[in-house]
Formats: C-alpha cells, sequence, structure tokens
C-alpha cells in the first residue's frame, strides 16, 4: 500500500503552458464521478477517514500519521510539509468494509473513542467476508450541489451500506487532465469540479514505511518550478463542496481541525 502526498495549488489560466515549459508531458484528460459516504452524524469524516465510490470502484482514504527523517529529527513539520496531505488508500472492499465497522462500532453517543484509524486487528481481517460488491451506491441525501445519480443498483447490493447506516452526502463529476514528470515521479493534476472549482494537485506516491522526506522535497522543488507562492493550505474540491452545499457537516469538521 502506497502514501499519497499531495499538495493542491491554484491553477491560473497559463498552466498548462508553465507545465509543457517545465518539461512535464501531458497523459491525457479523463472525465470520473464521486459519491463520497458517511453515518448522518459524520461518523468519518469526523476522523478524517473519506469514504468514496469512483467508476464503480470503492476507496477508503485514511490519514497517516508517518512523518519524514527530518521532521523526527527536529520535531517539528517543515514549511513544505504543513502545505500537503497525507494519506493511504484502502481499495479492497472486504478491508474497507472491516476498516468502517471498527469505526463506527466504537462510536457511541456522537462521542469518537475509535482506535486509530491505522490499527487493525488481523484476526478480524482472516475472517472478513465478501459482503458487497464494487457497484453499489446509496441513494443522495436532499441537498443543493450538483448531483448525477446513478442507476442500475440492486437493493442487495446496496446491503451493507444501508447496514452501516451510510449514506451519500456528495456528488460530483471532475474533468481531470494529467502531467508528469517522469524524471521525477510526480504527476500534476488539473481538476475542473461540475460545481465550479479549479484545482490543481502536485501528488508523489511513497511505499508504506519508506521516508516520506523526499516526496515533500520533489513536492517543493516542482511547486518553485510552477512559481507557486504562499504558505496556507489550498482548499480541495471536497472542502469547498461541504462549505457551500453541506454546511453543518462542515462547521463540525472545521471545529474538529480536519479540514
Amino acid at each position: 500500500m502506497s502514501v499519497e502526498v499531495e499538495r493542491k495549488f491554484v491553477c491560473d489560466a497559463d498552466i498548462q503552458k508553465t507545465l509543457e515549459g517545465i518539461g512535464a508531458v501531458c497523459l491525457g484528460q479523463r472525465q470520473f464521478h464521486d459519491q463520497y459516504f458517511d453515518t448522518p452524524d459524520f461518523d468519518l469524516t469526523l476522523r478524517d477517514l473519506w469514504l468514496r465510490k469512483r467508476k464503480g470502484c470503492w476507496e477508503l482514504k485514511c490519514p497517516t500519521t508517518i512523518v519524514s527523517r527530518a521532521e523526527e529529527t527536529h520535531g517539528e513539520e517543515p514549511k513544505e510539509a504543513s502545505l500537503c496531505t497525507r494519506y493511504k488508500e484502502i481499495t479492497s472492499l472486504p478491508e474497507i468494509q472491516l476498516k468502517v465497522k471498527q469505526v463506527l462500532k466504537s462510536c457511541l453517543g456522537g462521542q469518537i473513542q475509535c482506535q486509530p484509524p491505522e490499527r487493525v486487528i488481523e484476526d478480524e481481517r482472516n475472517t472478513a467476508t465478501q459482503e458487497g460488491s464494487q457497484d453499489q451506491r446509496q441513494p443522495v441525501i436532499n441537498q443543493d450541489g450538483p448531483k448525477t445519480a446513478e442507476t442500475g443498483s440492486s437493493e442487495e447490493e446496496d446491503s451493507w451500506l444501508s447496514k452501516m447506516n451510510l449514506v451519500c452526502f456528495a456528488e460530483f463529476t471532475t474533468v481531470r487532465c494529467s502531467f508528469t514528470l517522469e524524471e521525477e515521479g510526480v504527476q500534476i493534476d488539473l481538476d475542473q469540479a461540475d460545481f465550479g472549482y479549479h484545482v490543481g494537485e502536485i501528488e508523489v506516491l511513497v511505499p508504506e514505511g519508506e521516508d516520506v522526506g523526499s516526496a515533500l522535497e520533489k513536492i517543493e522543488k516542482t511547486a518553485q518550478k510552477l512559481g507557486l507562492t504562499g504558505d496556507q493550505r489550498v482548499e480541495g474540491k471536497m472542502t469547498v463542496y461541504l462549505k457551500r452545499y453541506c454546511t453543518e457537516q462542515y462547521a463540525k469538521l472545521l471545529s474538529a481541525h480536519i479540514l
């Protein structure tokens, strides 16, 4: 499993020319539809866990506490690290169901008292069933955000969602144009969401257990080549979506320092 180290940035009108100018190679353009799920009490997102369905496949983004050697040595987060996010992504549906089940079981009376999300009980993992499939969806909560609902799912396919009281709280389509700096092992994505938000992402994948310091350096080097400035994180698509269309959830995540 890899750790995704990523820095978002504001795209200007000349970003594609700038990318070509630094030697980035265009990988093409694609479109994908995302649906995000949580309980009505936001038990997953309040733990910085993001369950989504993209192009028929399930993914669970989990926060990671992995630090660079520089952070371990100096005991503080360098500037370039503070501008980046670090998540590992689970793509096996049985593992996703197990992780979600563990979290929800330990959420009592609205108070999250779960063990750290990185800890997975091995014997439970071994007995996890293949419940569910890779083509399920839950009806979307009535809200004002843009949505393009998928069809053709059966009640049986949706059963694991309903059993865990998971509902779709966000749904949108993104057009993504991707570039790569092959020698650096860096990918740059330019995203245009259908609710009118445009954002760029510089991403480096690091094998779990390896030092993320080199990834941070690559991202910082790429940011300098692109002429990026500023010392504040740029908002991602989900943050902007929540701010516009899910104000209660946004406020709670802000208060919990998730966003």
